[in-house]
Parts: structure tokens; sequence; C-alpha cells
């Protein structure tokens, strides 16, 4: 079946040889000279990875620049969760990497539903990020020599992962903050801390503002610039248990979508495997182990359900399932996230699962630690304890501060007792749709990071996620944003104009709609039930069946939620109560449209697994794909799947985007 490409989306992606596309595009983008981008301002909201490089990077060219961040400094931005490293195609361990294998790798560890071009940009600048942040003094692992040091990650047989122990994105988005923080100092960026978005401004189709609300004062305020930038991450806290911090929200791609911007592959959620399992029913954010851990941790399970009561130690070597080592030898522990994800799943669903409700598997640094202790003793006889005790050492200094964080969170050493794990909701593949410039389907507004779509396909390789913000801000939007705005007279836009006064007035209505609800139901209360909805029937796993319950739901849920909210205090102070409110209420609309999305979509890819198509164990047994994991349908759905928003959250419109390969070919995804 061949896909029609859709008039309303051009992705005016460059022709030309896929390796030299962004050196094409980049000579033939247009120009702005000095002098003149002082005289455009550009709005930047989100101050994470994406949002402070991009910010710092367009106020450096010489735009003037209006940050907006919704926490109390930018350093809170949720970017700092990121732990175990940045990936670039540096070659630094002499092991084959190169731009094409980090290409591919993307490629393949998306399920083939990335587009192309976007990719391979992704991995040509890759190592231009890493020489950004040295320059910017960000202490990454060094070896004994001084060269930087490199690890392995999940979907890949190299080492590309650069880190700085298991905190990378903290040190990462230091870096971003203080060339940001240069710039405000110049007075080329107005920072606006504590405001968040919930309009966007809209005049003769361009995105030319934003509508704020401080969220100290209560004060809504219109700003108007030439174009808009949103970098505000991603939407993984609709299933209101996940990794992401609490403040996550879908609101600002929401308000955008709904004002004309199509939004693509909503259904790709990323569930990680290394997370702590949940403690109890009213839990409100699940805590990552990062994916790093799984160089040296072995991922095991008892082999019998009759086990799985019995402390770890006492279960012997021979009982033990290293299910990932069996199933993926060529990968072992380091098979992608959605993969291994699911291994755990199933082996939990076995009955085989350990802690309490049996939702839990082991990962255990036994091994390493008596390796590393080997490693420390140089051939010499020493007795286990002091080669343990060695050993142990060595892991501290690798990712001492993952420990130290399981152990108060858990109260178990892991150095002397396997980690527990479960996978849960970490990232969102899905956003908003942006062409090869990262421009939206609503001309001026671009969007960069997690909320857009454009790199990660179905599922995400972890280390990516840092990679794609800074290239997003640091290397891509700087050149491209001039191909919109050399076509506008800057200043032209003021917020004297009255869509702000009308956008203005809609964040009022929708604030004494909240507040003048009588109900007896939390805010929370309404997150947590959608959550769990949304996890049980559009997580892991999804049928036909359990996405139409889901849909069926979902609008019964929204019609009381608006009938019988409580939402106290004022719109003028500080209402915490109000953000939740507003946040959840987008949310509640939007999982609607992650449904229909997944439901759409009859094929298992990546992240996005549909128990009527994966393969069996007749198509294990003709080579066409190991059984259990997902299968493809490319004839009919190689393509990007971007909603429009037809006035009725219950109708959205189907775009498609054809995805065509030109460099590699659609393949089983076999990580055996």
């Amino acid at each position: 079946m061949t896909i029609d490409p859709d008039p309303a989306l051009n992705a005016k992606i460059p022709s030309g040889p896929l390796a030299q596309k962004w050196s094409k595009h980049k000579q033939d983008s247009k120009l702005i000279n000095p002098a003149n981008k002082r005289k455009y301002t550009v709005i930047v909201v989100g101050t994470g990875l994406a949002g402070s490089s991009a910010a710092a990077s367009l106020s450096e060219m010489g735009y003037k620049v209006k940050s907006f961040c919704f926490q109390d400094s930018p350093r809170r931005a949720h970017s700092i969760a990121a732990q175990g490293g940045i990936n670039a195609a540096k070659n630094y361990q002499n092991d084959g990497d190169s731009v094409h294998r980090l290409f591919y790798d993307t490629i393949k560890g998306g399920d083939f539903r990335a587009r192309e071009a976007n990719v391979y940009r992704l991995a040509e600048v890759s190592a231009s990020i890493i020489d950004q942040c040295v320059a910017q003094g960000v202490p990454l692992a060094r070896e004994y020599g001084g060269l930087l040091a490199n690890r392995s990650f999940g979907g890949a047989q190299v080492s590309r992962t650069f880190y700085a122990r298991g905190q990378t994105g903290q040190q990462l988005l230091l870096g971003a903050y203080s060339a940001l923080n240069k710039e405000i100092a110049r007075g080329n960026i107005q920072m606006y801390a504590r405001t968040e978005m919930l309009e966007l401004v809209i005049v003769d189709g361009h995105a030319k503002g934003i509508v704020v609300r401080d969220l100290v004062t209560g004060k809504v305020s219109s700003h108007s610039a030439d174009a808009v930038i949103l970098a505000t991450g991603g939407y993984g806290t609709a299933f209101y248990l996940s990794t992401n911090a609490m403040g996550c929200n879908v609101t600002a791609n929401w308000r955008a979508h709904k004002k004309g911007a199509f939004f693509a592959n909503p259904c790709y959620t990323q569930i990680h495997p290394t997370c702590i399992p949940v403690s109890g029913d009213y839990q409100s954010k699940l805590t990552l182990m990062s994916e790093s851990l799984r160089n040296d941790g072995r991922v095991w399970v008892p082999k019998r359900k009759e086990d799985c009561p019995k402390p770890p130690h006492e279960i012997a070597e021979e009982d033990r399932d290293y299910y990932l080592e069996r199933k993926y030898p060529s990968y072992g522990n380091l098979a992608p996230r959605d993969i291994s994800s699911r291994s755990a799943k199933e082996a939990c669903d076995e009955g085989r699962g350990v802690g309490p409700g049996g939702l839990g598997v082991y990962l255990d640094f036994a091994d390493a630690i008596l390796r590393y202790g080997n490693d420390k003793a140089g051939g010499k006889e020493m007795p286990k304890e002091k080669l343990i005790e060695m050993g142990k050492a060595v892991v501290a200094e690798k990712y001492g501060n993952l420990f130290e964080m399981y152990e108060k969170i858990t109260g178990e050493n892991a150095y002397n007792q396997p980690m527990r794990i479960y996978p849960a909701v970490h990232y969102t593949m899905g956003g908003l749709w942006v062409d090869y410039n990262l421009m939206s389907t609503i001309p001026g507004l671009h969007v960069l990071g997690e909320a857009n779509f454009s790199d990660h396909g179905a599922n995400r390789l972890g280390a990516s996620a840092l990679m794609q913000g800074l290239a997003d801000g640091y290397f891509v939007v700087p050149y491209t944003i001039a191909n919109y705005l050399a076509a506008q007279k800057p200043g032209t836009v003021t917020t004297a104009h009255p869509a702000f006064k009308e956008a203005e007035e809609a964040v009022a209505v929708r604030t004494r709609k909240f507040l003048d609800s009588k109900g007896k139901r939390s805010v929370d209360s309404f997150h947590r039930e959608l959550g769990l909805l949304l996890w049980s029937q559009c997580g892991m796993a999804r049928s036909q069946e359990g996405l139409q319950l889901a849909i069926d739901k979902i609008p019964q849920l929204r019609e009381e939620f608006w009938s019988n909210v409580v939402v106290p205090g004022s719109g003028e102070q500080f209402n915490q109560e109000l953000e939740k409110a507003g946040r959840v209420a987008d949310f509640l609309e939007f999982g609607e449209l992650m449904c229909r999305d997944a439901q759409h979509r009859q094929e298992s890819c990546g992240g996005h697994f549909r128990v009527e198509y994966q393969y069996t164990k007749e198509d294990e047994a003709a080579k066409r794909g190991q059984a259990g994991e997902a299968l493809r349908n490319d004839d009919q759905f190689a393509y990007v799947a971007a909603w429009e928003y037809s006035g009725d959250v219950s109708k959205p419109v189907l775009h498609r985007e054809p995805l065509n390969y030109e460099e590699v070919h659609l393949a089983v995804r076999s990580y055996v």
C-alpha cells in the first residue's frame, strides 16, 4: 500500500543524499544580518535543556528573547532528572562507532517509525554537543589519562554515552543555565520565572505571542513576539504515576494543538524498565534508576514461582532466570527499553515477580562487584571479602549517588542485595508535529526537545533525550528559525492587538469555571483515576477492547470533572490546586486522543504494543521474528499520524506523513 503525501504536512526535507541534507539546508537557508537580528523578539517557553540552550543561543546571535519558566529557577527543570548520559558519535573507544551507526541504531531503536532526515541530523550534530558542553565546563567523567569516558547504553553495541556519574542531566543543565544567565545579565534575555503559559495567541494565522499566569500572584498577562518556541517537555504525567516531576504537563502543547498545531503520534509512550516499584496506593510519583546501571547489573527472576518469597541470596544460581541474557544474547541486559520492559512484565505476569505484589524483578550487582574487585587485585590472591570491598568502591565511584537514592527510598542497601525494579512511564515520543525546520503546522510556532515528535519514532534509546534537547537548542533552531523570521517584519504585532484580549478573556472564563465548581472531588482524585485507566488500557500493552473501554470512559470522567471537581481559593493568589486543575483538564482531553491514536494504529511497534499484533512461535520457527515481539505493518502504517483538532476533542482529524527511507531498509527489529 502506498501512503500518499498529505498536502497539510510539508516536512520540508532537503533534497540530495542523506549525509548532505543538513549542510545543504544550512547553505540554502535564509539569513538575517546581525543589525536586523536585534529587531526581532522570540518567546521561548520552557527552560530545560532545549529551552535554555535555545534561549542562550538565540540571544548570543543578537535576537531579543523572552524566556518563561514555570519553576522558581531553570535549574529545577525536569532535565535534571536525566541520570545516565548523553550519546554522541565520537568513537573515542575506537569500537566502530560513527555518525551512520548512531543514526541507524536510533532508527532501528524507534522501530522504523521516525523521520530519517531528522534522525541523521541528530547523529551528525551529536559530536558538537560534547565539545560545547566541555567548553562550558560541564564535568563529564574522564578516563585516568584525562580523556572523556564512555559507557554502553541500551540498543547499542558500542560505547558512545558520555556521563557525569548518575547526574548527567543536572550537570548539562547547569552548563546551559550558565549560558542563559550570561545573556540575562547582558540584558538581552528577559526571564519570567514562576509563570505558566495558558494560551497561544494567533494573529493572521501566525503564532505571535502567549498569555501567562504568574503562579505567585495569579496575575494574567500577555506577551508578544515575532516567533514562539515551545520547549515544554513531555506528557508522561498523564498516567499520574511516572518518573516525571509532578509538575510536568501537556498544557502548552495542548493549547497550541487547539489553535491549529497538529499532534503527532500521541500514543508513543516509553516505558522505562529500571524504576523503583510502586510501594502504595497513594504514591504520587515513581523514581528512575538509571539505565546505565544495566551496564553492570544483571536482571533476573526466579525460575520457579515458589522461590519468589525467598531472600535473593537463598536462590541458587542455577535457579535464576537471567531472562534478558537468555532471550537477547547479543545485547543481554542492554536490550532496548521497550523490549526489556515487556520482558519484565511477562515474567511478573507468569507469577515470577519479586517483592510486594509480585511486581518487581532483580537488578543484581554481585558479579560486577566481584569482577571489579579482581581487577583491582591485579592477579594477587586476596580473601573474597577484601575483593568485594574493593569492588564496591569501584561501583560506588561509577554509580554512588544512584545507590544512595535507592537506599533512601527503599531502605535497602543495593551493594549487599539486588535492587528491585519494575517498568514505569518515563518519556513520550509523541508531540507536536514539526517540519525539518522544527516549525509546527502553525507558522511561527517552533517546537523543541521532548515537546516535538521528530527524532525517536516508537521507542527512544537511552541517553538520546539529552542529545535531542541540546541538538535542537544549540545547533538546529538557531539556523532554521531565520527561514521564518526573514519573511516577517519585526515588531508588527503588539499586545494591543485584539487577539491578545480575546486570549486573556478565554483564560479568565476557564479560571472562573474551575473556581465556580462546587463539587466534592479533589483534582488529584480525577488525575489518579485517569492515570490508572491509561496505564491499564494504553500502557505497556494495548488491545482493541481495552482502548475502546478507555475511549468510552474518559469522556464520562471528563464530564464528571467539570461538574464535581473542587478548586479552593481564588485566581488572584498562589493557588496550586488551580494550577493542577488546568493541567488535569487538559489531560482529560489529551488522554482520549492518546487512546484513539493507539486504537487506529493496528500494528505493534516499539513502545506501542498491541496484543493482537505480535510474532508467534510459528514466526520464530520460520526465522521471521521472535515470539512475543512487536509485529509492524509497514504496508499500512509506515507513517506519522498527525491529528488535527476539529473543534470536538472526540472527533480529531487524522493526517498522514509517509515515512520514506532512502538510506535504511525496513527490517524485522532483532536484538537476538
